[in-house]
């Protein structure tokens, strides 16, 4: 067991699993968790609140994009505690989401031209700026899966970012 900044006591191979409706009212839902995960990991509220963001970003483009608009389909979050390098030193956040709309070739999935000035499309944007790795694939059978990577701390033998494919769930 670890301890968190407040003194509480948490399990470093922590898995959550939430099941959602794409509504927007459950929203609130995801970012709750999400936050009370970062928190107990120790990370900074800054930071801590951009992941927040990021999460709600991807969630709110599942709805809008994959589902078009608001229904009773589902989407799933898994939030995992992982390894990221061959020695199994460095520690990162991973979150999952999985949902059941329309497949799409990933390389398409761009946020829009930053030199157009208009409201919306950040979302893309905001997601790749906050996460150290962000990677979206398509799902065997129908949806989508965006897989989102944030290092816990630098590695003790290189401070750049690992590669995403030493990525594994912690035993």
């Amino acid at each position: 067991m670890d301890s968190n900044k407040t003194g509480q006591s948490f399990s470093s191979a922590s898995h959550i699993h939430l099941e959602m409706r794409a509504q927007c009212a459950y929203l609130r839902v995801a970012r709750v968790a999400v936050a009370q995960v970062v928190n107990h990991l120790g990370m900074a509220e800054k930071v801590g609140d951009t992941i927040v963001l990021a999460v709600e970003e991807a969630l709110t483009n599942v709805i809008r994009h994959s589902y078009d608009g608001p229904c009773e389909k589902p989407i799933i979050i898994e939030i995992n505690t992982i390894r990221c390098d061959d020695d199994g030193e460095q520690e990162a956040l991973e979150i999952l989401i999985r949902d059941f709309g329309k497949q799409v070739d990933p390389e398409t999935i761009k946020g829009r031209d930053l030199d157009e000035f208009k409201p919306g499309g950040l979302g893309v944007h905001i997601i790749k700026s906050v996460m150290d790795e962000c990677q979206y694939t398509q799902a065997s059978d129908t949806g989508m899966q965006l897989r989102l990577i944030k290092y816990l701390a630098p590695s003790k033998k290189d401070k750049n970012k690992p590669e995403s494919s030493d990525c594994h769930a912690k035993e």
